[in-house]
């Protein structure tokens, strides 16, 4: 089996974690309609209060289910949507992706991958100490975010748990994923 959306999630309201939905519909240059983070310039809070006027490179947010997996066995329990994430996926490293990847969901939804999601203290109200579960050191100490992938909509198109993920990579070389 193929990658796939497991879940889809959006909420109009600031809020930490998102509720399941049948369905969202992505729009172009805006990101998931009725989310709060939907928008052509930066919608987050504390992106906001420096500049904002930045653009949107965050419009949707993706996590792979493997790291609910991954944190469930250190005795965390996390759903879809729980992280604030719009798509869960599975069976794709996201994290391995490199930047300008373009991820078609569905029939007709394609998102661009613009960088990792720089996770914040919101996941340790959520869940305490399950913040160092998404952030860590690899061996040569530098830092590593697992707590997904940021991403602006390049084609509009409704997305639905079951839905296949095409992966389209970039013209080499590739460029890592830095935090957005």
């Amino acid at each position: 089996m193929g990658a796939t959306v497991i879940a889809v999630s959006s909420n109009d309201t600031y809020t930490f974690t998102k509720p399941n939905r049948d369905s969202i519909t992505l729009l172009e240059g805006l990101g998931v309609e009725g989310d709060v983070h939907a928008g052509v310039t930066v919608k987050h809070r504390s992106r906001v209060a420096r500049d904002p006027t930045q653009p949107n490179l965050r419009q949707v947010h993706l996590i792979h289910r493997e790291l609910f997996d991954e944190v469930r066995g250190k005795g965390f329990e996390v759903a879809p949507g729980q992280l604030g994430e719009n798509v869960t996926t599975s069976g794709i490293d996201l994290l391995a992706l490199p930047a300008g990847t373009l991820l078609h969901l569905g029939p007709d939804a394609v998102v661009e991958v613009t960088g990792l999601r720089n996770p914040c203290l919101q996941i340790d109200r959520f869940q305490e100490g399950l913040l160092k579960q998404v952030v860590g050191r690899d061996a040569e100490g530098n830092l590593v975010r697992r707590s997904g992938i940021m991403g602006v909509v390049r084609a509009g198109g409704v997305v639905r748990p079951g839905d296949a993920i095409d992966v389209e990579l970039p013209a080499a070389p590739h460029r890592p994923l830095e935090k957005v």
